[in-house]
């Protein structure tokens, strides 16, 4: 896959087959529309295009809104690499760029500069200053400048349409059954190993601090069953998500996990895990020994659910 950080710095593309929007999450809904670019492009012999923006348009448009991502920038190039897209075009959104009109939009750059063959959207596309685009305006815009648009229909997951603010919510409440579905995989976590308290290891259950991007979504507080991945070898793990109310006074979120079977030293590497299911809501202990029964109660459940 070809990363270009503007459309400007684009090579020439064949025939290109081209969607847009923030693909965030690339969940099954967006997954669906990759899908379908790489078949048209491959009827036509042509080649796949996503473009998006970074920042994100809110994060410009209401830099005062509180807005953060089921993925990074990084998660996004490796999940739309597996689904084998041949182009993807990160172009900057600045305040400028917002008050292109949809024409302004279609013409100068799908048209004239990416010279698209075929639009390919999702079923409630907005585009171009005050989001004014819509389907019925590119149906014009398609037959005035020469390029084919087809239209996706909504993908449901258990009869409700994905969509990228939906998976957002469901993170928020802690529905990791639902975001999961929503992905198509469990939800992905990376982060560095730093130093903690080394609470954990003086209960029985050592831990690794995760450090996490700012603008990652991390799901409510409670604890998780997860795989850890480090370097090329899975284990089994639990997350937990909270403030540690039993063990401290402290009111700093900590992102820990408990790598089950594992003993090596892995401070400062990057690890990522994957959310598999959620066993329970954070909560605070009468005493340390209740906090070590529900801790073993976690991993029996994570063993006897995902241990092979």
């Amino acid at each position: 896959m070809e990363v270009y950080q503007s459309i400007q710095g684009i090579k020439a593309i064949k025939n290109p087959i081209l969607t847009l929007g923030m693909y965030d999450g690339v969940h099954i809904g967006h997954q669906a529309i990759i899908n379908q670019l790489n078949k048209i492009a491959k009827d036509v012999d042509g080649e796949s295009v996503l473009l998006t923006f970074d920042p994100h348009p809110r994060m410009v448009l209401q830099p005062n809104f509180d807005f953060k991502f089921i993925y990074t920038l990084d998660e996004k190039e490796k999940a739309l690499e597996r689904l084998k897209l041949d182009h993807f075009i990160i172009h900057p959104f600045t305040k400028e760029f917002s008050q292109l009109t949809s024409l302004e939009f279609v013409r100068d750059l799908l048209v004239n500069q990416i010279k698209i063959h075929t639009l390919v959207i999702g079923y409630d596309h907005h585009f171009g200053k005050n989001r004014e685009g819509n389907f019925e305006q590119l149906e014009i815009l398609s037959k005035e400048y020469g390029f084919n648009l087809v239209q996706i229909e909504a993908v449901d997951c258990n009869d409700i349409a994905v969509s990228s603010t939906k998976v957002r919510n469901a993170l928020v409440e802690g529905n990791i059954d639902y975001v999961n579905k929503a992905l198509g995989y469990p939800y992905p976590i990376s982060g560095e190993v730093v130093h903690g308290d080394k609470i954990g290891r003086t209960l029985g259950f050592p831990t690794a601090n995760l450090k996490v991007d700012d603008l990652k979504i991390i799901p409510s507080h409670g604890v998780y069953s997860v795989n850890v991945f480090i370097k090329e070898n899975k284990y089994l793990g639990l997350l937990s998500i909270g403030i540690r109310e039993t063990v401290t006074n402290s009111k700093e979120l900590r992102v820990e996990i408990n790598i089950l079977d594992f003993e090596q030293d892995i401070y400062g590497q990057t690890i990522r895990i994957e959310l598999l299911d959620k066993i329970r809501d954070e909560k605070k202990f009468n005493s340390l020994d209740e906090l070590i029964e529900a801790m073993n109660q976690d991993k029996i459940h994570a063993i006897k659910k995902y241990s092979k």
